[in-house]
């Protein structure tokens, strides 16, 4: 071998031809078979060092025995050929190739201690601890290599003793980096690497390295990594084939990717914190869908996605829908998501109320309404999107509106926006069918520009724009008399005193927490209406004032027109008439 000396110096020459014989110039006296290939060799050193071959010559009746078979030997007859000539002391290079096959043929072999010092597995058991395991690269090398090699590469401890390896290195490799960059945000070089590996054991690696102290954010980063490589181009030929499931090559492509896609977010952490991108989450949930991943496999995505929902884009929550017949978008896994976020916002609520001593957090602006709001938002404009679907059904469409509930929207104007994108989009809708939608709306959430709107909008029913002419008058009297609102909150407050009086304690707390909620969303409604009243009368005093220029300008068009006139009759002096005397009259006038 190259890596340790030669035993002998002088060493046979070595044939390769077809007979594979080991001595040109001395005949062989056994022929070892491997997978169909002969090898013409010698008991003496065969049975020297290897414990099976010795075993098999001895247990044979017919002394004279010139063939052998050797059956599931590890690495087949290349590997085979190695150890034949470790037996005949000739060199050869032990690499991290081959170093997991022939390990595995030694085993196989039982070429031990008990039959010949530092035989083949004392040789390849020192390569591994010396040249292997201290190198990360070389570990994941071997490790791969054990892929074809398994259960054997299990029994005798290769796989495990690789991945502990790669796990230590990793942890100093991210230790070494961090004191010589100085900063947190270095990327690992070993990610790529461990792309290569099969994913069962990736599995084991990525546990080993979270429990040896490697990084949180480095195990996603390889994470992430890994799902690019192995995914890449997932699901694009088959998509749309109803007959995919039934080609045998295709369905056993998809079983491994499925595989994949269920090992990988199991990995996932699930802490509310962690640092897994939202759009990978959402990218993988994709990708479940398509290789039609476990149901506890898109739970968890789905989890794990309500945590961070309100930093979600639009992009992300259109999920393209795979079935056949259904509407374009997979609404029922946005449904889904958006309940596991109301169960997160009622956690968090219930954790805060232990903080303050079993009461809630008085603060309007709390972090948990500010994410629902973000949301609310988020889903009106999702609903917006959806509606032109002619495939959507009215029950989908109404159950995504009912799954928030109605302190989520401050106002109703992008709801409003959505239910008529819908009827427009599906005018056969019945009158029963279009009142059922609309009664979702509330009008007294919605602002002056919707209300206009609302009131010439021929797709709406007739007791809805009444109601919102109601409620738009009722308005502007509160406004105008200067009690926006009051007369709204006294009543709330009024009916709760009398219906909390018949009630249990704990139902009576539920019920104060619901018109706390109420009363904030109250009190946001009033501070937009405070906004658009304060616009109106920025508006109205311009118009005012535009008015008050107008008639000014006339008056002073008036008094300049009468100053011209005076001017021109001085300028042309102009005296006034005499009245005529008769002769008659002067008669009189004389006398």
């Amino acid at each position: 071998m190259v890596w340790d000396q030669p035993l002998s110096a002088a060493t046979p020459k070595f044939s390769t031809t077809f007979a594979n014989r080991i001595f040109s110039d001395v005949a062989g006296d056994i022929t070892i078979i491997v997978d169909g290939e002969s090898f013409l060799l010698h008991k003496f050193p065969l049975v020297a060092r290897s414990g099976k071959i010795r075993k098999l010559v001895a247990d044979a009746k017919n002394t004279g025995l010139s063939k052998l078979e050797l059956t599931n030997l590890p690495g087949g007859p290349e590997m085979f050929e190695l150890a034949a000539k470790f037996c005949y002391c000739m060199n050869f290079v032990i690499t991290t190739a081959n170093v997991a096959p022939l390990r595995c043929a030694a085993e196989y072999l039982e070429m031990t201690e008990d039959y010949q010092d530092e035989n083949l597995i004392d040789r390849t058991q020192t390569y591994l601890t010396q040249v292997v395991c201290p190198s990360l690269e070389k570990s994941v090398q071997v490790l791969s290599a054990c892929k074809t090699l398994l259960p054997l590469a299990e029994e005798i401890g290769i796989t495990e003793r690789c991945i502990t390896a790669i796990a230590m290195n990793a942890c100093k490799e991210q230790l070494v980096s961090r004191l010589d960059d100085c900063r947190g945000d270095v990327k690992e070089w070993w990610v790529e690497d461990l792309s290569g590996l099969g994913i069962s054991f990736y599995r084991r690696v990525v546990i080993a390295m979270g429990q040896s102290g490697v990084r949180g954010d480095s195990i996603v980063a390889s994470l992430m990594h890994y799902a690019q490589t192995s995914l890449k181009g997932i699901g694009k030929p088959q998509i749309w084939n109803p007959a995919r499931a039934t080609t045998p090559s295709l369905s056993l492509i998809e079983s491994g990717q499925r595989a994949i896609v269920e090992t990988l977010v199991s990995l996932l952490p699930m802490e509310k914190n962690s640092c897994v991108p939202l759009n990978f989450l959402f990218g993988m949930t994709r990708v479940a869908i398509m290789v039609d991943a476990s149901l506890a496999c898109r739970l968890g995505l789905e989890r794990r996605i309500a945590y961070k929902l309100e930093m979600a884009l639009l992009d992300d929550l259109l999920i393209p829908s795979l079935q056949t017949g259904d509407s374009l978008f997979d609404v029922d896994t946005i449904h889904r998501i958006l309940v596991q976020f109301l169960h997160r916002i009622e956690e968090e609520e219930e954790e805060d109320e232990d903080e303050c001593g079993g009461y809630e957090s008085e603060e309007i602006g709390s972090a948990g309404h500010g994410c629902l709001l973000k949301v609310g938002r988020l889903v009106d404009a999702y609903l917006a999107e959806i509606a032109p679907d002619p495939y959507l059904s009215l029950d989908k469409f109404i159950a995504m509106i009912e799954v928030l509930p109605d302190y989520a929207r401050v106002i109703d104007d992008g709801l409003y926006r959505s239910i008529d994108i819908y009827l427009k989009s599906h005018p056969m809708l019945s009158e029963h069918e279009c009142k059922k939608l609309c009664k979702l709306i509330d009008c007294q959430k919605l602002s002056q520009e919707a209300c206009n709107h609302a009131a010439q909008n021929e797709r709406l029913p007739v007791h809805l724009v009444v109601r919102v002419l109601y409620f738009e008058q009722l308005r502007m009297k509160n406004a105008l008399s200067g009690s926006c609102g009051d007369g709204l909150l006294s009543q709330k407050m009024s009916s709760s005193g009398v219906a909390s009086a018949a009630m249990s304690p704990r139902d009576t707390y539920a019920s104060l927490r619901r018109e706390n909620r109420e009363l904030k969303l109250e009190i946001s409604r009033m501070r937009v209406r405070l906004s658009d009243l304060e616009k109106e009368q920025v508006v109205m005093k311009q118009g005012m004032m535009d008015k008050s220029r107008q008639q000014g300008n006339t008056l002073l068009t008036s008094i300049s027109k009468g100053i011209g006139r005076i001017a021109i009759l001085k300028q042309h002096k102009i005296k006034p008439t005499e009245p005529k005397i008769s002769r008659r009259s002067k008669r009189l006038s004389l006398s």
